[in-house]
């Protein structure tokens, strides 16, 4: 094994179905990157938008499979996290394929409006509001309902939300109730800080919502931390949120919907293993099994999916500045970005996202750190998920190594401060927007520039 090819090849099953290559360079998606490099530059980031459609529709694919093979009575409804990415191309991009939204905070809502007004979404389309509600925030769900937007449901995270909406929605509305899940055993806290304690939903519906002359209770909302995974600590909360919801459709006929929140995880490594056929047939056949044990009709059911929408439509690409050894065995690459600025997660979280050369592959390789541009020394990326270490093709004298962090289109740029000031005043990089016709002719066009200094100075106060 000699070429960083051998060892990507004896490495992971390679090529992929989103990877492989062509004269020592990588192809996304079916998409030559060093083209698109060449033409604008590095270092930039990219959003392939086929990708969003196929993971919405893989999704209901999987559903609408389980649901046939047991007979589940309920209908499938898939919702875009719009927390994930606000951008409106991505948002866009997802309602081609006929799904509904949901929102985290006031500040979703004049979206929401403006792609009404866009034509993107009609009063028919449910949007789903989470999030602990200040009055601004329920204002705008008031005045989406007062203008007729009949599936707005506002999902209560306390007992004093829908007070406001009782004041002021003047139409008969539906609501939600957040359950308050209790979190994974090795979390700061036993249970989440998001939603109403499993002991007071109960009496909450009896003594206020049943009593309201305008409120329906339709849906029964949860989402633990660690997202959908084959572990006892999510099949123990899925049954106990389950039952909650049996216990409550008893005295509620309006109750017709759960919504398990989202969770799906995305490939971050190519050794990345997840039956979702698997896991969407147990969650499917485990809540009709409790409604039969029960003797309830089986609900509708909504997933609210963020980074399995848009994470693996998105790239970081950034070219390697230079090379320093800086004692005998830590060799550093710098890059010409930042980690801390521009992947957040990578520095917050710890979080891993799959890392691979764009060129050079027939080059000898070795392990390498890589350093970002800030003066930071938590700016760095020094481990890949199915290993400690990180490997790159060596760089030949006269040569521009590229590599590409991938999978990172959900979060990043909103965790990142899109478009402020951040950490050394490193700027957000290029943005570049990629799409494929029916015909497979590739379109790519930019949707910003690499932020400039004086858009900065204006920030800080030192605008002219």
């Amino acid at each position: 094994m000699r070429s960083y090819a051998d060892l990507i090849h004896q490495t992971f099953y390679f090529p992929t179905e989103e990877f492989r290559v062509e004269n020592g360079e990588l192809i996304f998606n079916d998409v030559p990157l060093m083209p698109i490099i060449q033409q604008y530059g590095t270092p930039m980031k990219i959003t392939y938008l086929p990708k969003i459609g196929r993971n919405i529709q893989q999704a209901k694919r999987l559903f609408a499979k389980a649901i046939e093979k047991h007979n589940y009575k309920g209908q499938y409804t898939y919702c875009y996290c719009t927390k994930s990415s606000h951008f409106s191309f991505v948002v866009e991009e997802a309602l081609k394929n006929d799904i509904h939204l949901e929102t985290s905070s006031a500040f979703d809502m004049p979206i929401i409006k403006r792609l009404y007004e866009r034509g993107k979404i009609n009063k028919d389309t449910l949007i789903v509001c989470n999030g602990y509600k200040r009055d601004r925030y329920s204002k705008h769900i008031s005045d989406f309902l007062n203008a007729g937007f009949h599936n707005c449901i506002p999902v209560l995270d306390n007992l004093m939300e829908i007070q406001y909406l009782e004041k002021w929605v003047n139409v008969p509305y539906k609501v939600g109730i957040r359950v308050a899940a209790d979190e994974e055993p090795n979390f700061d806290f036993y249970t989440s800080r998001l939603g109403i304690r499993y002991n007071d939903v109960i009496p909450f519906y009896k003594e206020v919502i049943s009593n309201s002359p305008k409120a329906k209770l339709k849906m029964l909302h949860y989402f633990i931390n660690t997202g959908i995974k084959d572990t006892v600590y999510y099949w123990s909360e899925l049954s106990k949120f389950v039952q909650m919801y049996c216990e409550l459709k008893k005295i509620c006929p309006e109750l017709d919907t759960i919504d398990i929140g989202g969770g799906f995880p995305i490939k971050t490594s190519l050794h990345f293993d997840y039956n979702y056929e698997y896991m969407i047939d147990q969650i499917v056949m485990n809540i009709k099994e409790m409604c039969r044990e029960n003797d309830v009709p089986e609900p509708h059911i909504f997933t609210e999916f963020g980074s399995y929408t848009v994470g693996e439509s998105g790239a970081t690409i950034y070219s390697v500045l230079g090379q320093k050894l800086q004692n005998d065995k830590e060799l550093w690459y710098m890059i010409d970005g930042s980690f801390i600025t521009q992947l957040p997660d990578v520095w917050g979280l710890n979080q891993k996202f799959l890392m691979l050369a764009i060129n050079h592959w027939n080059n000898r390789f070795q392990k390498v750190n890589l350093g970002g541009l800030t003066c930071d020394s938590q700016d760095f990326y020094a481990s890949e998920a199915h290993t400690s270490e990180v490997y790159l093709p060596k760089i030949e004298e006269g040569q521009t190594l590229y590599m590409g962090m991938f999978h990172t289109g959900a979060y990043q740029e909103t965790l990142g401060g899109y478009g402020g000031v951040q950490h050394c005043l490193i700027p957000a990089p290029q943005h570049i927007v990629i799409d494929q016709d029916e015909h497979g002719n590739i379109t790519h066009e930019v949707f910003s520039t690499e932020q400039d200094s004086e858009s900065m100075m204006q920030i800080l106060g030192y605008g002219k």
